[in-house]
């Protein structure tokens, strides 16, 4: 779909999808009328009412396919910045049990990521211009400090370990996050669903060719259900843009406070 149709607020959306829509069932139905002229208007009459249920059912799988992408794709993306946030609460609980510089360390490299997280990484994920070679230093740095710490006595050698998994953790998390900005439904599949909405579309005016004002009503009712269908789909298309996305907020209700440079006395 167009990019700049996805970062439309649902209700403008919802509105141009629905034009578009009616419009292209208004050409149909005015095409078909026109066209239904003798032989032709006994060839359309001819075509059984009982190929519309098929071509309803191959739309409708059609669009449960799409959906079950889009929606899969969405439910990911939201699994990942959970993860990444649990992640990185629990380097800041344990980064405690190292007080002093270590900690505050710690707490600041969190503060950081989350900070360029939501500044730098989520304006490119919405952009889909997020890439596996965008490094967090923050992160790295804090999995290279944890490495490198000297615990003393088996809690903090526990802590440390555990400090180390969740760290990783948190740099698998934003690799996931990362790769599933890039999911979106392909343009066959947009084609394939469209075309699909076309011919029904076609088949409808055809059947009811003898009566406009039938025509116009049963072509009505399948475009607002296709219109549906579409708004539906396309605003949960991309996991990381538009109205309808993931947001940063799990990962700022996580975010520790920065730390205050000491003042001198």
């Amino acid at each position: 779909m167009i990019d700049w149709l996805h970062a439309l607020p649902v209700g403008w959306m919802a509105f141009v999808v629905f034009v578009v829509t009616a419009l292209v069932a208004g050409a149909i139905h005015w095409l078909v009328m026109v066209l239904a002229t003798g032989e032709r208007a006994r060839a359309f009459k001819a075509i059984s009412p009982g190929m519309l249920s098929p071509l309803g059912i191959t739309f409708g799988l059609l669009v449960v396919f799409m959906a079950a992408q889009v929606w899969g794709d969405f439910d990911r993306a939201t699994a990942a910045v959970d993860r990444e946030a649990s992640a990185l609460r629990a380097v800041v609980l344990l980064a405690a049990t190292f007080p002093g510089e270590p900690e505050t360390r710690l707490r600041a490299l969190v503060h950081r990521h989350i900070q360029d997280a939501v500044t730098d990484d989520w304006s490119a994920m919405a952009h889909r211009r997020a890439t596996l070679a965008m490094i967090p230093a923050p992160l790295a740095d804090a999995l290279r400090l944890s490495l490198g710490l000297t615990p003393r006595g088996a809690g903090e050698v526990a802590a440390q370990r555990e400090m180390i998994t969740a760290v990783q953790t948190a740099l698998d998390a934003r690799r996931q996050r990362m790769m599933i900005s890039g999911s979106t439904v392909n343009w066959v599949k947009w084609a394939g669903l469209l075309l699909q909405a076309v011919v029904t579309f076609t088949a409808i005016a055809m059947i009811h060719c003898d009566n406009r004002a039938a025509a116009a009503l049963a072509l009505g009712l399948f475009a607002a259900g296709v219109a549906i269908a579409v708004v539906l789909i396309a605003s949960h298309n991309r996991p990381f843009t538009g109205s309808i996305s993931v947001r940063p907020d799990v990962l700022l209700q996580v975010m520790p406070e920065e730390p205050r440079p000491a003042v001198g006395r």
